[in-house]
């Protein structure tokens, strides 16, 4: 089985709503990092280009992506009560080479004007490889 895991910070007390939009942008930047541009932020120039770019996804038959895509993208949503847990899961998980991304809040709705980790997602993958770090974590 091919899932993401969404892991979420627990000790800053945030509301449902909040966690739900924290956890969908994390859910959204891994596959977005899998995506192609024709060009790169520093090529970015409005005035030229009318601020057009192009992104590419390439799924390859059979891939983990492709199986996840097919199946109904399936999430778990998991927590951890530190930034310090967080940031450990994090690496485990770039350590493994599978798909991960770190979500930091601006602070412009919560966390008075600091920006904060509060979450992660880890994803899509073989649901083994991603229980090799997360397994021990509880239900959210």
């Amino acid at each position: 089985m091919v899932k993401q895991v969404i892991v979420m910070r627990k000790d800053l007390q945030m509301t449902k709503g909040k966690m739900v939009a924290q956890g969908s942008h994390a859910s959204l930047a891994v596959i977005l990092k899998m995506f192609r541009s024709n060009k790169s932020i520093d090529e970015f120039h409005p005035e030229i280009d009318n601020g057009k770019y192009e992104l590419s996804l390439e799924v390859n038959e059979g891939s983990e992506l492709d199986e996840w895509l097919k199946d109904g993208f399936t999430k778990i949503c998991l927590y951890v009560n530190s930034e310090n847990e967080l940031l450990d899961i994090y690496n485990k998980a770039e350590q493994s080479k599978l798909p991960v991304a770190l979500i930091v809040d601006g602070g412009a709705t919560m966390f008075k004007g600091v920006k904060t980790i509060t979450c992660l997602a880890i994803g899509p993958a073989k649901s083994e490889e991603i229980d090799k770090i997360t397994g021990n974590l509880k239900l959210l």
